[in-house]
């Protein structure tokens, strides 16, 4: 069987690392790569259904994993009804359309745990998938809206797998997100381009951080090797060890070798902040045996190194 990989969001961060991976471990999968806006290969607008109904009876895919979404926190509450638009009707469209063109067809849809919200106040430990979705944020909310009605639609026949993946990053990774930002301006500071001081907002806060290259493994993994399917098919793809944003930083600055001043910046703190957020993999452990292999130093050393290059001079 030749696998047929229908790919939204392809041009993204997450969705070009999940490009290289299928390229690199799974060359005999054909794959189809979706992006969206001016200059992407593909472009599809998934508010656009018939287009979407056009592309999914095109190529019949055996599997498509949809990454495409309004991602960042920001954007979403800039834009609310566009990230409810692109997020939840535009995920609709998908699963329609698989549902009528490609009934065998997995869907993966890769939502986040952004979607537990509230859930995270005063936990006893990390989350599991029981831990119910209380979003408290625009973005959380279209992705938990998304998460349900995909798994509402596994009970009608979509062979549906749900990831909830938490914060992970890596090079390539916009400076929207905390430590590529931090590592955007201690490559600025190497370079020369500016004063040796950071600006932050909440470092109390702790998360449970990944590198995107092993987050990816488990998509291409439930796309191609996994057979099980139903409402029961959701997973935490999570390392189990929450990590105050101010120590990665302070990893961040060890790794300059220079002495860098931190200063605290108001633009830059998030409302409805969510002291601690971790989460329990055992479930995608066990029935996909998957588990985070990238030391998370490797993963801060890389994505430095990538703003190092980006910021050198041409």
């Amino acid at each position: 069987m030749t696998h047929r990989i229908l790919v939204t969001g392809a041009s993204g961060f997450v969705g070009t690392a999940l490009l290289q991976l299928l390229e690199r471990e799974h060359a005999g999968c054909k794959v189809f790569a979706f992006g969206h806006g001016e200059g992407q290969r593909n472009p599809i607008d998934l508010r656009d259904r018939d287009a979407v109904d056009g592309a999914v009876r095109e190529i019949q895919p055996t599997a498509l994993v949809h990454l495409a979404a309004v991602a960042a926190p920001s954007d979403a509450r800039n834009a609310p009804r566009h990230a409810w638009d692109v997020n939840v009707t535009g995920t609709m469209n998908l699963a329609e359309s698989v549902m009528r063109h490609a009934p065998e067809a997995r869907i993966v849809y890769v939502g986040s745990s952004e979607a537990y919200g509230a859930s995270f106040q005063n936990p006893a430990g990390p989350l599991t998938e029981n831990a119910p979705l209380r979003p408290v944020n625009i973005y959380g909310a279209t992705k938990a809206a998304a998460d349900i009605m995909i798994g509402q639609l596994s009970y009608e026949g979509l062979r549906a797998i749900r990831f909830r993946p938490f914060n992970h990053t890596g090079p390539g990774q916009s400076d929207t997100y905390v430590v590529s930002d931090f590592a955007r301006q201690v490559a600025e500071i190497l370079s020369g381009k500016r004063e040796p001081v950071i600006h932050v907002g909440n470092l109390e806060a702790e998360r449970d951080f990944l590198d995107v290259r092993d987050v990816v493994r488990a998509y291409a993994t439930a796309a191609i090797r996994v057979s099980e399917n139903g409402p029961d098919c959701v997973y935490n793809i999570a390392s189990g060890r929450p990590r105050r944003i101010r120590d990665i930083l302070d990893a961040l600055i060890v790794q300059s070798g220079i002495d860098i001043e931190v200063r605290e910046d108001p633009a830059k703190l998030r409302p409805n902040e969510i002291p601690i957020a971790y989460g329990d993999a055992s479930k995608a452990r066990a029935e996909l045996n998957w588990t985070p292999l990238v030391p998370f130093e490797q993963t801060l050393a890389d994505v430095l190194g990538y703003w190092r290059r980006a910021c050198s001079p041409r």
